[in-house]
């Protein structure tokens, strides 16, 4: 056993998650609805979960804090909100599952023209019009932003028969680095983002990435709606050049009159491709094995460095 710590989560936490808290740590409540009204007294670690703005006003008021733990992959609504010291941890492989079965979803969807099927269906029409579909053997998919969540799509596409290219922002064995992407999306037949939102990745997938792409390729974001050009993917899928399948968009959430909504091609879903039923249970079993870290001085999982 290590010292107790004391743990802020939110006050909206299901009793079946702080439960399994209460052997590992004092456990506290903060507020997330609004400011807390005093301070909230001394804290190790706090659990964001989901709760950017309540997270960032909760901060100041607790003593000694040294840890906030985000359930979410991507950090950039936090990571320069932190006081100077305070280590940040995102929820890397919490969102694996989800995520990856949502893009093989969307591919295949998208490649089978599934939207339009279910519009025949709501009208009732049994057509014979044939919309000829493409399949995944043989196809090269490019997966932009290897991580975990990366390795788990690949992991569910080899059996297709697709052929995997990946980038990162640092090259390393079997991964190029960010600046091939260009010349290695103009041999895609899929390319999948995956890339953090940083100032660097910011607008990565643009007019010269959307550009290159082949004729009739699918372009997928299961990451931020900021690091693709919106403009720029627009033109394209309004001209019939690209489709896309988009889980983020740019701007969240897309306002009623915005263009992608009607685009032919585009597939839509309201940032949801991360929430499966599990999905609460893998965060809060990565919160007790942090908590049980830092209680023994053993290094945490997840640290975000240069914003990942």
């Amino acid at each position: 056993m290590g010292e107790r710590l004391d743990v802020w989560i939110p006050d909206d936490t299901p009793e079946r998650f702080r439960g399994r808290l209460d052997d590992l740590a004092a456990v506290h409540d903060y507020p997330t609805r609004g400011a807390p009204k005093r301070r909230l007294g001394r804290g190790d670690m706090l659990i964001a979960a989901h709760h950017v703005r309540s997270t960032l006003l909760a901060i100041p008021q607790i003593d000694g804090l040294r840890v906030v733990q985000t359930f979410s992959a991507g950090v950039d609504t936090l990571v320069d909100q932190l006081p100077p010291g305070m280590t940040l941890c995102n929820a890397t492989g919490v969102h694996d599952v989800g995520v990856a079965e949502w893009i093989v979803l969307a591919i295949l969807a998208s490649n089978r023209h599934l939207l339009r099927h279910a519009g025949l269906q709501r009208a009732a029409t049994w057509s014979r019009q044939r919309f000829s579909g493409e399949d995944l053997d043989g196809a090269t998919v490019l997966i932009v932003g290897y991580g975990s969540i990366g390795n788990a799509v690949e992991t569910r596409l080899r059996p297709f028969g697709a052929r995997i290219s990946r980038v990162a922002r640092t090259a390393r064995d079997g991964v190029s680095a960010l600046d091939e992407l260009p010349d290695l999306a103009s041999d895609a037949d899929v390319v999948i983002c995956l890339l953090p939102l940083t100032p660097t990745t910011r607008g990565a997938i643009g007019r010269d990435v959307i550009g290159r792409m082949k004729p009739g390729a699918l372009l997928v974001n299961a990451s931020r709606g900021a690091v693709v050009d919106t403009d720029a993917l627009v033109e394209a899928s309004a001209a019939g050049r690209i489709r896309a399948a988009l889980d983020v968009t740019d701007p969240e959430p897309l306002p009623e009159d915005h263009p992608l909504w009607s685009t032919p091609g585009v597939l839509i879903t309201p940032h949801i491709a991360g929430d499966v039923r599990r999905e609460e249970d893998r965060a809060w079993e990565l919160v007790a094995d942090q908590v049980t870290r830092l209680s023994r001085g053993q290094p945490l999982r997840n640290i975000v460095t240069d914003g990942y």
